[in-house]
């Protein structure tokens, strides 16, 4: 999935919006595990008003040896996959929905930049995790655009994409 424009303050604020009016009507709890985007989506979702009803909690994980302590993400998946990986992704938004006692768990890895540790691995890279009670997916994400990595722009970018994935996940039980 590649993000489209940069998403604009006005429209990431509506679909946060948007998030809590859903998890309200559905009666569902949400918690938040971050690692690039370092609580950014934690933020937008506290940003609106009626949130303390649906927002469990928000973890900033982003160092590995946190991801491993708070989150239970296993050292294993740590050094077999990285913590730039579909299944670091997808056991951070697992654990923190358990942690939490929290109906839908979102979690965000990714290089935000401006360089990437690895030279193999690539500005922009993004992994969303997704965790409801049935089941545990993800989402990947190439944010960058053009030639340019924009940190400001990955992290916003996958913020955004992040509440549209949680929006699809608890509408349709299907991610886009």
């Amino acid at each position: 999935m590649d993000s489209g424009k940069p998403a604009n303050s006005l429209n990431i604020n509506l679909l946060a919006r948007e998030l809590i009016d859903l998890l309200l009507e559905k009666n569902l709890k949400i918690a938040t595990a971050e690692s690039c985007t370092g609580g950014l989506i934690a933020k937008l979702i506290t940003d609106i008003p009626g949130a303390s009803e649906v927002f469990e909690c928000g973890i900033c994980a982003y160092s590995n040896s946190i991801k491993e302590k708070l989150l239970s993400v296993s050292a294993r998946t740590l050094a077999q996959h990285t913590a730039v990986s579909k299944e670091t992704a997808m056991e951070m938004a697992a654990n923190v929905r358990k942690l939490a006692n929290a109906d839908v768990g979102l979690s965000t890895t990714g290089y935000a930049g401006p360089k990437s540790p690895n030279s193999s691995d690539t500005v922009g890279l993004v992994y969303v995790g997704l965790s409801n009670m049935t089941k545990t997916t993800y989402v990947r994400l190439n944010l960058a655009h053009g030639n340019s990595a924009d940190r400001d722009y990955i992290r916003l970018s996958a913020a955004y994409n992040a509440l549209v994935a949680a929006l699809d996940l608890i509408k349709t039980g299907i991610v886009k």
